[in-house]
């Protein structure tokens, strides 16, 4: 017994010290730092200044974070809904039988390999470019001048224009998600509702999303977590400063860490950046809470 605690020490010993040393220590000080007024993160301890919970008080009487955390619950909700659903009834019509599966599962994943400031970039360069954009020129085709006049990039409509060219990089990634579910129903089940007169939406509605809420769980804690790191998508929409309409907490952390300019100074606030780093931690703990209790697959057998 004592031969094998040496041995599980002697295993486990190096693996829990890199992870206590690269995960757990920055979170503890990460909250620690959030109730300090400290300037620079690379700041000695001796010159941070307690601040309590000052810079969560400042924070929430700022109208730019503020807005930063609508424009996420924006994304999180209108967001999810587009790509959750656009992505399942994708995986659902490609394990229905189609033809070319394979290739077109393969086309639709092709966004997640590709760099997202690429992606974004084309985005931008080419689709939302009111001169000759793909969309300017598909309105003009079409003779809907009142489509094609739209300034997507203008403040009124950068928002959306952002969300759906997001949401169009991330349909692949949870399409392969909700695929790897599905194969594991079994083909008793569907062969058994066909015998019983159940077509394909019969089929989809009892069988295939009841036995999918385990998937469907994993996928909004995975979508929570993905919103809460949102930033190359926003700074590449609004490269110059924080544009209300489409910054996020994570721009907001960014611009509190590292500078941001105002009235030519720099100012740094590594105590308040950490803060937000905090409560953007406190939304996906919340989020994946909520969702456990609410989406509970304990009563279904495959």
């Amino acid at each position: 017994m004592k031969r094998n605690r040496s041995m599980i020490i002697a295993f486990a010993g190096p693996a829990t010290l890199i992870f206590v040393a690269t995960f757990i220590y920055p979170i503890i000080r990460t909250i620690v730092m959030s109730f300090f007024s400290i300037q620079e993160i690379t700041d000695a301890t001796d010159k941070w200044k307690f601040n309590g919970i000052g810079n969560y008080i400042s924070l929430m009487e700022t109208p730019l974070y503020r807005t930063s955390w609508i424009n996420l619950f924006k994304i999180f909700i209108i967001g999810g809904v587009i790509t959750l659903g656009a992505s399942l009834l994708l995986a659902v019509i490609l394990k229905s039988g189609v033809h070319g599966k394979r290739f077109f599962q393969a086309a639709i994943y092709l966004p997640n390999v590709i760099s997202a400031v690429a992606m974004a970039t084309m985005w931008i360069q080419y689709v939302f470019n009111s001169s000759y954009g793909f969309l300017t020129n598909l309105f003009k085709a079409l003779h809907l001048d009142f489509l094609a006049d739209v300034q997507w990039l203008d403040a009124d409509h950068k928002f959306w224009a952002l969300l759906i060219s997001y949401c169009f990089g991330m349909i692949g990634h949870f399409m392969l998600i909700w695929v790897s579910g599905i194969e594991r129903i079994g083909k008793d089940y569907y062969e058994a509702a066909s015998i019983d007169g159940a077509n394909k939406v019969g089929q989809l509605l009892y069988i295939t999303l009841p036995l999918l809420k385990g998937i469907f769980r994993t996928n909004v804690i995975m979508w929570s977590i993905s919103v809460s790191g949102f930033f190359i998508w926003s700074k590449l929409f609004s490269p110059i400063s924080a544009d209300t309409s489409t910054i996020v907490p994570m721009v907001y952390m960014y611009d509190k860490l590292f500078g941001a300019e105002n009235t030519g100074d720099v100012v740094r606030d590594a105590g308040t950046a950490a803060a937000i780093g905090v409560m953007l931690c406190l939304f996906i703990v919340l989020v994946f809470t909520v969702v456990n209790r609410l989406i509970k697959d304990d009563d279904l057998e495959f």
